[in-house]
């Protein structure tokens, strides 16, 4: 059982997350290595939208060869090499329609000044339980 959820005593999450996740009574725990916006057949994805929306596809990968889904999530931190208002409204919505209807996990998003090679622009790694 995943609870996600803001205290009430806690600021208020900036865009669609939640600040908690506890995963009671959970027997699996699954930790996703970060992903990037590379294809299964190991081409990379073309700019910054198309990497996350890549990236965010290998961790559906990663769940369902567990057997889980985005209803397991727990947490995603997701790294950004371009430090922009444009980058991080990008990640946001890239971010809400793939989490759709499920309650957001726990997120942290940061800015980093690279990745192992240039041309990754975004990695994603998450954690899920169930």
């Amino acid at each position: 059982m995943i609870r996600l959820w803001t205290p009430a005593t806690m600021p208020q999450p900036a865009s669609r997350y939640n600040q908690c996740a506890l995963a009671e009574g959970a027997t699996r725990r699954l930790e996703i290595s970060g992903q990037i916006g590379i294809h299964p057949d190991g081409t990379l994805a073309e700019g910054l939208a198309a990497q996350l929306d890549v990236a965010l596809a290998n961790v559906d990968r990663a769940l369902e060869a567990a057997g889980m889904s985005r209803a397991n999530l727990m947490k995603i931190t997701v790294y950004l090499t371009e430090n922009s208002p444009e980058a991080v409204a990008t990640y946001r919505v890239r971010r809400d329609l793939w989490v759709e209807e499920n309650p957001p996990p726990a997120a942290t998003l940061l800015i980093v000044a690279g990745l192992a090679s240039p041309a990754l622009l975004v990695e994603v790694d998450a954690v899920a339980a169930g």
